[in-house]
């Protein structure tokens, strides 16, 4: 019980709880989702398509000028099979992304959303800038909400009561070097 205390003690004076949610956290959240078809977020393509397929890899996330830094290794080809072997052209390079965290019902996403390529300013990577940008905006969310219900609703062993999560939402979002900081606003209702 005094665990519930502590947590709401912050409400009392109109303040938020903090959480601090670590960019390792993130990163995890982020290979589940969107970097499972062995470690590589496919943008154009599968591992099928061995001719005509662009993806991500190894991404690595961090802070930088207040933004969500991502770094991730791209390759790509756009080539035609032709007697069993690809026709076309292809490229390999270091990416940099950067994007803001916003809250969006129950979920942090990314917009505002800057790709560069390193050294590359070709038409092909000027199209990758374009889909990367499009896909992570639209593909990346972690359920702050339901991570949040999950944790405080949880069932105390041999305690008689039960706790619901109500009127959850994320008033204020933090880039640090270390984390995102989370200003949590809700109402933990014991029964």
């Amino acid at each position: 019980m005094w665990l519930l205390a502590v947590l709401l003690l912050p409400n009392l004076y109109g303040a938020g709880v903090e959480l601090q949610v670590q960019y390792a956290a993130i990163q995890k959240v982020m290979a589940r989702q969107m970097f499972g078809i062995g470690g590589r977020m496919y943008v154009k393509g599968s591992p099928e398509t061995r001719c005509s397929f662009a993806y991500l890899e190894n991404p690595v996330l961090g802070e930088a000028a207040g933004r969500i830094e991502i770094k991730a290794k791209f390759s790509g080809k756009n080539a035609t099979s032709l007697f069993g072997r690809c026709i076309g052209f292809g490229d390999a390079f270091d990416m940099r992304i950067m994007a803001s965290p916003y809250y969006d019902g129950g979920l942090i996403r990314l917009k505002d959303v800057d790709v560069e390529t390193a050294g590359r300013d070709s038409l092909y990577a000027r199209k990758v800038r374009a889909a990367i940008t499009e896909n992570l905006s639209k593909k990346f969310e972690y359920k702050v909400a339901d991570e949040a219900r999950r944790i405080l609703e949880r069932p105390q062993s041999g305690e008689p009561y039960k706790q619901q999560l109500q009127n959850f939402q994320v008033s204020q979002i933090r880039v640090t070097p270390a984390a995102l900081l989370l200003t949590l606003e809700f109402t933990l209702v014991v029964q």
